[in-house]
């Protein structure tokens, strides 16, 4: 589903230095303005900005590959816990999952398909594309409505409720639609409304601006 997603950043240089050192991710376009990363078949891109920003984003790995994932993730940052453990299993996705955060806390989550496999060792050729990419914004339901209407529907539930975490997408895919100040599984952060943009396979683009309010053209 997702083909870019841009997210915004003030601390763009520590940012930098994380995902393209830390986690080797490849760095394909570099300026004082913004960097572009590879993530399998999708692109991640964070922008300069004045704001302080938060968000969640998941990326789909070889379901094989989940203990090695762990053991990759462990030898370049600390994993967040909940109730004293750090991985979870999600019977609805048949996924298992692990978390933790990069610098400004954001809330970087790999998800394990159990349906999916690679025969290697796990590296960054195991991240396959983005899976996860959370909107957090007061017009929950609004917000959904117009992602419905183009094409991308609730996973879960039957309508759009304001005060949960909502998914929306198919497959590996997700949309997160959620209000202000819920607590990240795996974080003691806050959800917080921040401007985003997704460009979609389609060639549809999601536009989200620092009050949550979206816009799809």
């Amino acid at each position: 589903m997702f083909k870019t997603v841009t997210l915004y950043t003030n601390q763009l240089k520590q940012l930098r230095g994380f995902y393209g050192n830390v986690l080797e991710l490849p760095i394909e376009q570099s300026t004082d303005e913004y960097f572009q990363l590879s993530i399998g078949t999708s692109t991640l891109i964070f922008r300069h900005s004045d704001l302080q920003t938060s968000y969640h984003f998941a990326i789909n790995i070889p379901g094989n590959q989940f203990t090695l994932a762990k053991h990759w993730a462990k030898e370049r940052v600390l994993l967040n816990r909940e109730a004293s453990v750090d991985e979870i299993y999600y019977a609805r996705f048949e996924a298992d999952a692990f978390y933790f955060e990069d610098p400004t806390g954001n809330v970087i989550e790999l998800i394990a398909r159990r349906n999916v496999d690679k025969w290697s060792d796990f590296s960054i050729e195991s991240f396959l594309n983005l899976s996860e990419v959370s909107i957090t914004t007061p017009f929950v339901e609004e917000t959904g409505e117009k992602l419905q209407s183009i094409g991308i529907p609730i996973s879960g539930h039957v309508q759009i409720k304001p005060d949960e975490l909502n998914f929306l997408g198919k497959k590996d895919t997700f949309i997160l639609l959620v209000p202000p100040q819920r607590k990240w599984y795996f974080s003691k952060n806050m959800s917080k409304t921040s401007p985003l943009e997704i460009v979609l396979e389609t060639g549809k683009e999601i536009l989200v601006n620092r009050e949550g309010k979206i816009t799809i053209q």
